[in-house]
C-alpha cells in the first residue's frame, strides 16, 4: 500500500506519544519534502520532528511534478498541497489529511483520504490495537489543541462503540 500524509496527523499522534499507531497500520508512510520541512525546520520542538528524522518507516519523496503543487498553493499550504500532488502522482491507496479544505481539494483528484479520528476508529473497532479511544481523543484536544466539535466528538465515541 501507498500511504501519503500532511504533517497533521504526524504532529497530532506524535504530541500524543502514539504516531506508532500509522507503523501498526501501515509498514511506510511517504511524506513530501514540504512536509518534511514544516515538521523540522523549528527544531526538535515541533511534535514528530525527531521521529521524522529517525524513523525508517517515515520517508521523504520528493513531488516530480511541482506544478501540480504549485497550482494546489492558491487554496492550499505548501505541506497539503505537495502531499495532494505526491498522491496523485504515485496514485496513493490513501491520504492522510486533517483538514476540510485540504479533504475537498484532495476529493477532486479523487483520493481516498483519512484523518487522525479514523485512524484511532480503526485502530480499536477494526484491529483491536487500543483499548479505547476516548482517552486518545481526549489527550489529543488537550495536549496537541486538537479542535473538534461537540458533536463530532460524541459521534467518533459512537463509532468506536464507547
Amino acid at each position: 500500500m501507498i500511504i501519503v500524509s500532511n504533517t497533521s496527523p504526524i504532529t497530532n499522534l506524535a504530541a500524543i506519544g502514539r504516531l506508532n499507531l500509522l507503523q501498526d497500520l501501515y509498514d511506510t508512510i511517504l511524506i513530501p519534502e514540504a512536509v518534511n520541512l514544516e515538521l523540522t525546520s523549528g527544531g526538535d520542538e515541533i511534535p514528530g520532528s525527531t521521529e521524522v528524522k529517525t524513523l525508517s518507516w517515515i520517508q521523504i519523496q520528493s513531488v516530480s511534478n511541482p506544478n501540480l503543487a504549485l497550482s494546489l498553493r492558491q487554496e492550499l499550504d505548501a505541506g497539503e498541497s505537495e502531499a495532494i500532488a505526491l498522491a496523485v502522482e504515485l496514485q496513493a491507496d490513501l491520504l492522510l489529511l486533517h483538514k476540510p479544505l485540504g479533504y475537498q481539494v484532495a476529493s477532486r483528484f479523487g483520493l481516498k483520504i483519512k484523518g487522525v479520528l479514523w485512524v484511532l476508529i480503526f485502530m480499536v473497532k477494526y484491529r483491536g490495537l487500543i483499548p479505547s479511544v476516548k482517552p486518545l481523543l481526549d489527550e489529543l484536544i488537550g495536549t496537541a489543541d486538537f479542535w473538534i466539535t461537540p458533536g463530532l466528538y460524541h459521534r467518533i465515541l459512537q463509532l468506536a462503540g464507547e
